[in-house]
C-alpha cells in the first residue's frame, strides 16, 4: 500500500518534468527495485543518489534527467530531515574553519591521480574548460587558462599566487606561456606530491597549505574552482587574506560554481559523497565579502561551458574505466557517474552557474578591454 502512495508521489513530481518511470525515453527512468520510491520521496537527493549508487535505477541519460527535475522545479516540492538539518547546522557552525581545512583533500582530491588521470585533459585542470571556440576537453582547458591570465594581465617577471592550485596545470602553464613565477597552494597531499613532479624544471613552488596561512606579496592571485570549498562565513577572510597577499596595484580573479539563492549548507548526497563542507555562493554573498576590498571589474558567466566540461569528463571516465575498474568499485563508478551527469544537468538547468569575477586592489585608472 505505501510503495502505490510513495510511486504515486514520485510520478505527481515527475510529470511536470515529462519524466516517467519505466518510459523508454533516453531521461525516462527505470527501477529495478521499488525502495527508490519511499526513499526518494523521503529523502530526497539522498535517497535518489543511494538507491541509484545501489543500482536499484537506471536512466540512460541522467544529464537531461537532471535538466528536466531541476528546470521544473522539482527540487523544491521535496524536502527531506537532513536537507533541514544541514540548513540550520550551516547557519550556526563553521563548516570550513582550519581545523576541517584539509577535509576535502583527504576526502575527494585524494580519491586517485590515476582516476582523475584519466577523467580531465592532459594538464589535469579540474574546472570548467571554456568552449568558445574549442573543439576539445585538451583546447577548452587551454582556451580557459589563456583567459584567466589574460584578464589578469600577466607581465613577464611577476609572482602569482594561485590559491587551490590542483594538480599544478595553470601554474605550469602560467609559468610557461607568461614568463611569470608561481607559488601554488592545495589542501590536498596527493596533489601537491603529484603538481611538484608535474612543474618540475619550472620556477612554480608548491605548498600544502590552508589559504588562510598564506604568507608573501604577490602582484596577482587568482583562484580556479576553490571558492566552493571556502564556506559563507570565512568569504570575508577569504578576501581579506587575498588583500593582504596582493600588491598595490594588483589583481585578482575568482573562478567559481554559484547559486541563485544565499547558501548555508550543500546537498546531503554531495557532502557525503563528494565534497565534504562544501558550499555554493550566491552572487550577493560574493559582492558582500569584497566590499571595501575591491573594486569589481568584469563580472562574466558561462554556465553552459560546465554543462559540456562534465559531460567530457563523463565520457573519459566511462571510457577509461576498463583501466580502473580492479582499483574502484562498480558502486563507485556509479557514484561518479552520478555526480558528473547530475551536475551537467544541474548547469543546463541554469539552477547552479560558472563565474568568473575581476577585482582590482585599487581600481583600474584607465580604460581596459577585458578578454572574452
Amino acid at each position: 500500500m505505501f510503495g502505490d502512495f510513495f510511486r504515486k508521489q514520485l510520478e505527481r513530481i515527475f510529470e511536470p518534468a515529462d519524466i516517467v518511470i519505466g518510459g523508454t525515453r533516453p531521461w525516462d527512468i527505470r527501477v529495478n527495485n521499488p525502495i527508490v520510491y519511499r526513499r526518494t520521496i523521503t529523502e530526497a537527493n539522498m535517497g535518489l543518489g543511494e538507491t541509484y549508487m545501489a543500482g536499484y535505477w537506471d536512466c540512460d541519460a541522467l544529464d537531461e534527467f537532471f535538466f528536466r527535475l531541476l528546470s521544473s522545479k522539482a527540487d523544491e516540492k521535496v524536502c527531506s530531515a537532513a536537507m533541514l538539518i544541514g540548513r540550520y547546522a550551516g547557519a550556526f557552525f563553521n563548516f570550513q574553519q582550519p581545523s576541517r581545512a584539509f577535509t576535502v583533500g583527504e576526502k575527494h582530491y585524494n580519491t586517485g591521480n590515476d582516476m582523475f588521470e584519466a577523467m580531465l585533459d592532459k594538464r589535469m585542470i579540474y574546472s570548467c574548460g571554456y568552449w568558445k571556440d574549442a573543439t576539445s576537453l585538451d583546447e577548452a582547458q587551454e582556451a580557459k587558462l589563456h583567459l584567466v591570465f589574460r584578464k589578469l594581465m600577466l607581465q613577464p617577471g611577476m609572482h602569482i599566487l594561485d590559491i587551490g592550485c590542483g594538480w599544478g596545470g595553470a601554474a605550469k602553464f602560467a609559468a610557461e606561456h607568461y614568463g611569470v613565477t608561481v607559488t601554488g597552494s592545495t589542501v590536498s597531499s596527493e596533489q601537491a606530491e603529484l603538481a611538484r613532479k608535474y612543474c618540475s624544471g619550472f620556477p612554480v613552488t608548491i605548498e600544502l597549505m590552508d589559504y588562510r596561512n598564506q604568507k608573501g606579496a604577490f602582484d596577482r592571485i587568482y583562484s580556479i574552482g576553490m571558492f566552493e570549498h571556502v564556506g559563507y562565513k570565512n568569504y570575508h577572510t577569504y578576501f581579506e587574506t587575498v588583500r593582504r597577499c596582493l600588491k598595490k596595484g594588483g589583481l585578482t580573479l575568482l573562478h567559481t560554481i554559484g547559486g541563485n539563492l544565499p547558501c548555508t549548507s550543500v546537498d546531503p548526497w554531495i557532502s557525503r559523497y563528494i565534497f565534504p563542507n562544501s558550499m555554493i555562493p550566491c552572487a550577493s554573498q560574493i559582492t558582500r565579502a569584497y566590499e571595501n576590498l575591491f573594486t569589481l571589474e568584469d563580472w562574466h558567466v558561462f554556465s553552459w561551458d560546465y554543462a559540456l566540461t562534465l559531460k567530457a569528463w563523463n565520457d573519459n571516465f566511462e571510457m577509461n574505466w576498463p583501466s580502473l575498474q580492479s582499483r574502484y568499485s562498480e558502486e563507485f563508478r556509479r557514484m561518479w557517474r552520478y555526480y558528473l551527469l547530475s551536475c551537467s544537468g544541474a548547469f543546463r538547468a541554469r539552477f547552479i552557474h560558472l563565474w568568473q569575477v575581476l577585482l582590482s586592489r585599487n581600481g583600474l585608472m584607465e580604460k581596459t578591454n577585458i578578454p572574452r
